[in-house]
C-alpha cells in the first residue's frame, strides 16, 4: 500500500505582482488538492535565519496520501491549465519530497 508523503515547498516569489499571482494559483489549485485527498496545514513566513543561510519568501508542507495521488494530480489536464500562474509567480522554488523522522 501507498504511505503518504509529504511536500515541502519553498517559494521565491517574482517582485512585481509573484505573491498576487501566486495567490490566484492557490486559488485555482485548492480543489484539484482536495481532490487529491491532499492537505496544506499552514503557510510560514521566515523571520530571521538563526542558522545557516535560507530566506524563501514563503513555506509550507502538503501532505499528499500517496505518491501516486501527487503524481495523478501534477499529470492531470486541470493541473496543465493551471501551472502556468505558478510559473509566472514564482522566481525560484524548492519542492523536496519528506518523510516523518522517528529517533527510536
Amino acid at each position: 500500500m501507498d504511505e503518504s508523503i509529504y511536500m515541502l515547498n519553498a517559494l521565491w516569489f517574482k517582485r512585481d505582482g509573484g505573491q498576487e499571482k501566486y495567490q490566484e494559483y492557490g486559488v485555482a489549485v485548492s480543489s484539484l488538492i482536495a481532490k487529491a485527498g491532499a492537505e496544506i496545514n499552514q503557510n510560514y513566513a521566515p523571520e530571521q535565519a538563526l542558522i545557516g543561510e535560507w530566506d524563501p519568501d514563503i513555506f509550507f508542507l502538503v501532505k499528499y496520501p500517496s505518491q501516486s495521488a501527487f503524481e495523478t494530480m501534477i499529470a492531470s489536464s486541470e493541473y496543465k491549465e493551471i501551472s502556468h500562474l505558478r510559473e509566472a509567480a514564482i522566481e525560484k522554488s524548492m519542492l523536496i519530497r519528506c518523510k516523518p523522522f522517528d529517533w527510536d
